[in-house]
């Protein structure tokens, strides 16, 4: 199939599948055109890094993923590497969650001292 094709079927817009083969997580076959033709398991890897991805994970997270990309990620058990990484990806998200409350209520105390005013 090609880039377009690849791209309707995962959701997955043209510009990040040639990010995913550029960072080696998906290959294409060139035809003498030059257009991309990428296989059906494509789609399956594809999915399971949106998958990855939209769990919080970062692109260089996901290479450690290379492994387990083209099974289906949702059923499978996790290995402990994946849960090292993920619970690494977890604590750098609740710091700087932690970090913007703590900004957040900054600004929400500073403006609770201002008067009432036009907005």
């Amino acid at each position: 199939m090609r880039i377009g094709e690849l791209a309707q079927v995962t959701g997955a817009s043209p510009r990040a599948l040639r990010n995913y083969e550029r960072e080696g997580l998906i290959a294409s076959e060139r035809s003498a055109n030059g257009y991309r033709h990428y296989d059906a398991r494509a789609a399956v890897r594809v999915r399971n890094i949106l998958h990855l991805l939209a769990a919080g994970l970062t692109l260089a997270d996901v290479h450690c993923f290379t492994s387990c990309l083209d099974g289906d990620m949702t059923t499978a058990p996790p290995s402990p590497e994946g849960l090292r990484i993920a619970r690494e990806r977890l604590a750098v998200i609740d710091a700087r969650i932690a970090a913007q409350t703590a900004a957040r209520n900054r600004l929400a105390r500073a403006l609770e001292s201002v008067p009432a005013g036009p907005a």
